[in-house]
């Protein structure tokens, strides 16, 4: 009987392990090159997070939906990254410390989820594509 009640204590223990290791939220560091980019983060077509000035980080509650990072700086053409939900290592040790409980709780609170960071994005002049036209203009004359 002592046994039993042991090995429910410590499932229940290790119940939810991804929300106690790795917490709800998740912090994003977003680099860009040149620095400087104003970057927005966007989910299911809300902003969850803006970013002045680039490098810099940002604050976000971990969820299944992808985040769509949009960046612009002037003189710049702008650019996109697609960061896919995956999800987290303690997922795993959850479900088989903790069984379906600890991973039902994770799952409702989106704390079984993350995301890839930091992110680094290249963006790409806009003076290339007004050269190039330039030249090509100056060529037909």
């Amino acid at each position: 009987m002592k046994i039993k009640l042991l090995v429910i204590c410590v499932t229940t223990l290790l119940s939810a392990c991804s929300t106690i290791i790795d917490g709800r939220s998740q912090e994003l560091t977003i680099n860009t090159n040149p620095a400087g980019a104003k970057c927005e983060l966007h989910r299911k077509d809300l902003v969850i997070g803006t970013i002045e000035s680039t490098p810099s980080s940002v604050y976000i509650e971990k969820t299944k939906y992808d985040i769509k990072v949009t960046c612009n700086k002037k003189g710049y053409q702008e650019a996109t990254y697609l960061n896919r939900s995956g999800s987290a290592g303690a997922t795993w040790g959850n479900i088989v410390a903790g069984g379906f409980i600890g991973w039902g709780v994770d799952s409702a609170t989106g704390a079984d989820n993350k995301y890839d960071s930091p992110i680094n994005i290249t963006l790409v002049p806009e003076e290339k594509h007004v050269l190039r036209k330039s030249q090509k203009e100056s060529q037909d004359d």
